[in-house]
């Protein structure tokens, strides 16, 4: 799997379709298309910050997913986005209808603050759905561990656990991953916290940088953990 994936719908460099063709070449069975969607210090980049552009994307994206489907492809396509946490609760609120997404990656979770930030976002979107099975899976996008390490981990770890938030092991932050937070990996096993991979693709080359983050995975006997997405996104599919 790499479910962490730019198009050139932000700062990636080839097209949705691009992406879907490649995965299927590279034998892919799940990619998630997240593209970055922030109001804040790099906005800047060309990023999902307005309706007509956020529909057009989602629009694609389902194009590709009748595409896979109408002719049998194993290749699960998921719609994404990549939420900046700096960017402002009415912003996210605003724009991000959460139904139409199947996955939703929080980027920069750096504080204890920033765990308050998503819960609130988190019960805003529960409270807008009448159906919850369209809750979309919740990652964590190249979250660094480091910045927990020192405090009360058990307080991230719980909020992981009631939100079944996942631990993206990224390829291109291969450090976050180093044997220097061997005790933060202890913790996701002991709590059984989803373990995904994402590989941050911005072009093809890195689209299938999957082999290090699994080795990562069964270095730190979380495959249980990995299990337990798998599980998530095969009940995604059904439904």
């Amino acid at each position: 799997m790499n479910l962490h994936i730019h198009s050139n719908y932000s700062d990636g460099r080839q097209t949705i379709t691009q992406i879907v063709k490649s995965a299927i070449k590279l034998e892919l069975d799940y990619i998630a298309i997240t593209d970055h969607f922030t109001n804040s210090w790099k906005a800047w980049v060309s990023t999902l910050n307005n309706y007509e552009t956020i529909s057009a994307y989602l629009e694609e994206i389902s194009d590709c997913q009748k595409y896979l489907t109408k002719s049998n492809k194993q290749l699960s396509l998921l719609k994404g986005i990549e939420v900046d946490l700096g960017s402002s609760e009415r912003f996210i609120r605003n724009y991000i209808q959460i139904d139409k997404f199947d996955l939703i990656l929080f980027e920069y979770l750096e504080n204890y603050e920033s765990i308050a930030f998503i819960r609130n976002i988190i019960y805003y979107w529960k409270n807008k759905l009448t159906d919850f099975n369209k809750f979309p899976v919740l990652g964590l996008a190249h979250f660094d561990p480091s910045y927990f390490l020192t405090g009360n981990l058990e307080i991230l770890m719980r909020f992981l656990k009631k939100n079944n938030i996942y631990f993206e092991f990224n390829s291109s932050y291969p450090l976050f991953y180093s044997r220097k937070n061997e005790f933060f990996f202890k913790k996701l096993k002991e709590y059984q916290i989803p373990v995904a991979i994402g590989c941050d693709s911005h072009r093809l080359s890195n689209l299938n940088d999957i082999e290090e983050p699994m080795e990562m995975i069964k270095y730190y006997n979380l495959e249980i953990n990995f299990e337990i997405l798998l599980n998530t996104l095969k009940f995604l599919e059904l439904g």
